[in-house]
């Protein structure tokens, strides 16, 4: 059985990484795109790309928690009656209240979830920092006033 949890652990992650990595080049493109046009207003601008890729990143978490929440559902991972959605973003934020275990058969979901999720986070963090240093880059070439090619770090 614990073989079975792995690979359905392991089918589910790549599935995730495949959301992932299609928002992530969904949002880079767009940023790309938004970071190409004059602006009056460089630092609302700046705002406004980085919550735009913020906000496309938290829906492809949400997304990627649904897809967790589909598989408890599928396998019976979870005790009957158990809010599947909320054990999904419990265990793939690393929250890990106790709340809702899962049935003794499933047990490796949880840290397969958590692993998962970890790993997108991180993801996502690299992703707004290279968004972030893009944008800059772009502001200080275009000379935008209050940004130098200082501002890169």
């Amino acid at each position: 059985m614990m073989a079975l949890q792995f690979l359905v652990g392991i089918a589910i992650s790549l599935v995730n990484i495949m959301i992932h990595a299609l928002v992530t080049v969904g949002a880079i493109g767009i940023a790309r795109a938004a970071g190409l046009r004059q602006t009056a207003r460089p630092r609302l601008h700046m705002m406004a790309v980085m919550a735009a890729t913020a906000a496309a990143l938290m829906v492809a978490h949400t997304l990627e928690i649904l897809v967790w929440a589909l598989a408890y559902r599928m396998v019976g991972a979870a005790p009957a009656g158990s809010e599947l959605l909320y054990f999904a973003f419990v265990n793939y934020t690393t929250l890990g209240y106790g709340d809702i275990t899962p049935v003794p058969e499933w047990r490796l979901v949880g840290p397969m979830t958590a692993m998962n999720g970890i790993l997108l986070f991180g993801w996502s963090t690299a992703v707004l920092f290279e968004v972030l240093r893009k944008t800059l880059e772009h502001l200080a070439a275009i000379k935008a006033e209050g940004f130098s090619s200082g501002d890169r770090g």
